[in-house]
């Protein structure tokens, strides 16, 4: 659970639900009207952007937002270190007792155990990483698409609200909710727009960068086990992916 992205958002409409509260009626920030043109076009206006399967399929990439387990660079180092050992003492066959949990890695391991050369195991991950960034690309997209499309479903309502207005002046009962849909639908539009889409969106390019740099990690580490390097190389090689304050600090900790 990524508590950051959870406390953020519930922080943020939690403070706006206090300031609601502080104005008066909440009931009054309530239109369905508003809503449906708001949360409604927005939706279907994304939809236009991508096919059925693609939009489906946001739900399950946004969840990384908030459940994404990811090992951390020294995790995987560790366990680098421990495979290039294993193989220097019992030749790649060793590698198929390793308990693995890394998906990946264990795709690069099964690759070496079935004596593929560098070139294809190379190609083959390196495809690997980058399929899975478009993937994660297509979120980022799908989130930002939203947050520019809210804003203009708000104005579009705002228009239609004051159109209506403009149309019932003569009716100063009808002039109360026409204003209240030009107003609601720019608050619902940018509520949509900032709160949700886009601290979403930057989650999931956080996330993106995150698995990217890690299975980067463990390309250049089954490429060096398969190059037969020394155990201690490599560790010396992967360390480059932690951040050098931290470096040094592992550094002087052995």
């Amino acid at each position: 659970m990524d508590l950051a992205t959870l406390i953020g958002i519930l922080g943020a409409i939690g403070l706006l639900i206090m300031a609601m509260l502080l104005a008066g009626d909440i009931s009054m920030f309530i239109d369905t009207q508003s809503l449906i043109i708001v949360f409604g076009g927005s939706i279907f206006v994304v939809l236009s952007n991508y096919n059925l399967g693609q939009f489906f399929g946001i739900g399950k990439i946004c969840g990384k937002a908030f459940l994404f387990k990811l090992e951390t660079p020294e995790e995987l180092i560790e366990k680098s270190v421990e495979m290039a050992d294993a193989a220097r003492k019992g030749g790649f066959l060793a590698l198929e007792e390793a308990e693995i949990t890394n998906a990946f890695m264990q795709k690069g391991v099964d690759m070496l155990v079935d004596g593929h050369d560098a070139d294809v195991v190379r190609a083959t991950l390196q495809k690997d990483i980058s399929l899975t960034s478009e993937r994660h690309e297509r979120g980022v997209g799908m989130m930002m698409a939203l947050a520019d499309v809210a804003p203009a479903m708000g104005m579009i309502g705002t228009l239609i609200g004051l159109v209506a207005m403009l149309s019932n002046m003569d009716d100063p009962k009808a002039i109360g909710p026409a204003m209240a849909v030009a107003l609601l639908t720019t608050l619902y539009g940018a509520f949509l727009a900032n709160v949700i889409a886009i601290p979403i969106a930057n989650k999931l390019k956080l996330r993106r960068e995150e698995e990217k740099m890690n299975r980067q990690l463990i390309l250049d580490a089954v490429l060096g086990i398969q190059d037969g390097q020394n155990p201690r190389v490599i560790e010396g090689l992967l360390r480059n992916y932690i951040a050098e304050g931290k470096r040094a600090v592992d550094t002087n900790e052995e």
